[in-house]
């Protein structure tokens, strides 16, 4: 299992450094993998007895199946989350088959806000939403260490009002 916050250095040529997500966020949502499996598995348990099918006992084999492909996806996801803070920009770069990497310029930051509900706070978590002028460019990093979530948004918020103060 994954331990400690990932970071990259910086490399040559002033390349960023690339920050990853708190490993606690990949034990929560793997906890819930665990907790629908079971729910799923006695509602498959109980459907061959209701439903007297022969077939249907391959049913119960389902959800650990499913469950184990989700485990090793839920891996991969958390390990593509990364974000770094620029010059005059935040890059988030997320996703396994389709990448995807947001671009939000200070200047164009409206609202920074860190939320943290029940089952994040019981992991140390905390997650950073970013709002911008453009509804579509809405960008959230999961999964921060709340002392860490906390510092991004004052320097995102100090670095937005610095670059919006001529708008």
């Amino acid at each position: 299992m994954e331990t400690g916050s990932r970071e990259e250095t910086a490399r040559p040529g002033n390349e960023p450094v690339w920050r990853g997500l708190e490993p606690g966020l990949l034990r929560v949502r793997r906890l819930l993998v665990v907790v629908w499996t079971a729910v799923l598995a006695v509602a498959a348990g109980l459907l061959p007895g209701l439903l007297a099918g022969p077939g249907w006992a391959a049913f119960t084999l389902l959800p650990p199946a499913l469950a184990a492909w989700a485990w090793r996806l839920l891996g991969r996801n958390w390990r593509s989350w990364r974000y770094t803070e620029r010059a005059d920009d935040l890059l988030i770069s997320r996703g396994v088959l389709w990448r995807e990497e947001t671009v939000v310029p200070y200047g164009r930051m409206q609202l920074v806000e860190v939320t943290s509900g029940p089952l994040e706070r019981r992991f140390g978590l905390a997650t950073v939403q970013l709002h911008t002028a453009a509804a579509a460019t809405d960008a959230t990093i999961p999964g921060l260490d709340p002392a860490e979530a906390e510092r991004l948004r004052d320097r995102l918020t100090e670095l937005g009002e610095a670059r919006s103060a001529g708008l």
